[in-house]
């Protein structure tokens, strides 16, 4: 850090490490990728603050170094996944093998992260920022080569300018109209779209009660009857995932019956309601086992996507979730 930093400084620095956060975990899709990016971006910061000549605003300046530190990162692996992009549904007898090692996974991260839900937040752009967090989103740009998914992002996101973009790119107008081209190509055919409610009326919150409830009570005809009859669950780590209720049901009442007992802790989490689910333990209390990111269209749950802890992952650990419930 340089001697030209004084705390004034910094503290204009940290008042964009929430909007930088999400805007580098549209990118990497991890929440620990996102604080590792943003914490660089600040280190970074913080060596070139003497030269920083104010040509552009500090915020812009600070998106420059993100979204360069976030390509430098994706130029060391490939993108993340969710288990629907590598497979077929699969029966729900399929047994849940063990999670392969070769593959990232897309992970959740909560609101408070990103600033979503801040008392000044401004109703547009906090409209924005959940869309652009939703699960769906974050996923379909993965299948984005990493430039283009930073152009998306920063065009139709962000709303720089293609000149703006291109000088940050190094490149030129032509060649970020033609990234964004392809991108919006990519983007229109995959199921980014069918988004999920954003804003909860009286019958979602209904609902929501309803899924705990029914969760917590391993009331599984209830459970089933509260999603759309295609609905669809995944639970990275594993690269199994299913589709229908008649093959969730039979999920629950097989191979997922070890959740019977489970606690749920309601969760912000990626714009949508979420949960995290602690399982009960024999030595007494509960463990953490899952976070439920869901997907509310039309009233019933269309996707419920179970981020394990198990098998390896830390997902609880990401999120700063206690590992334990008494």
């Amino acid at each position: 850090m340089t001697a030209q930093l004084d705390q004034r400084d910094l503290t204009v620095l940290e008042e964009h490490r929430r909007e930088l956060t999400a805007h580098c975990y549209r990118m990497l899709g991890s929440a620990q990728d996102a604080d590792d990016a943003v914490q660089e971006t600040m280190v970074r910061a913080w060596q070139a603050w003497e030269g920083f000549e104010g040509r552009s605003s500090v915020r812009s300046w600070l998106y420059r170094i993100a979204t360069n530190v976030c390509l430098d990162a994706l130029r060391a692996r490939g993108r993340r996944a969710m288990p629907m992009d590598l497979s077929s549904p699969v029966p729900a007898q399929t047994p849940p093998g063990a999670p392969p090692t070769d593959v990232a996974w897309l992970g959740p991260i909560t609101d408070d992260r990103v600033g979503l839900g801040a008392a000044t937040a401004d109703p547009a752009e906090e409209a924005v920022l959940r869309d652009s967090i939703r699960l769906a989103f974050v996923a379909a740009l993965q299948h984005l080569p990493p430039r283009q998914r930073a152009v998306l992002l920063l065009r139709e996101v962000l709303r720089w300018s293609a000149a703006d973009v291109a000088e940050l790119l190094d490149t030129t107008v032509v060649s970020v109209n033609s990234a964004l081209q392809r991108a919006r190509a990519t983007m229109a055919t995959l199921d980014v779209d069918h988004a999920a409610d954003h804003q909860l009326g009286e019958q979602e919150r209904q609902l929501l009660r309803r899924y705990v409830e029914a969760f917590e009570a391993y009331d599984v005809e209830a459970l089933v009857h509260l999603m759309h009859e295609d609905a669809v669950m995944s639970m990275p780590p594993l690269a199994l995932w299913l589709r229908g209720r008649d093959d969730l049901r039979g999920w629950y009442l097989g191979h997922g019956a070890g959740c019977r007992g489970s606690r749920m802790v309601p969760l912000a989490v990626n714009g949508t309601p979420g949960f995290a689910q602690y399982r009960p333990d024999p030595e007494g209390g509960h463990r953490a086992w899952a976070v439920h990111v869901l997907e509310i269209v039309d009233g019933r749950i269309a996707g419920t996507h179970h981020f394990l802890q198990e098998f390896g992952g830390r997902t609880f650990e990401h999120l700063g979730l206690p590992l334990r419930l008494p």
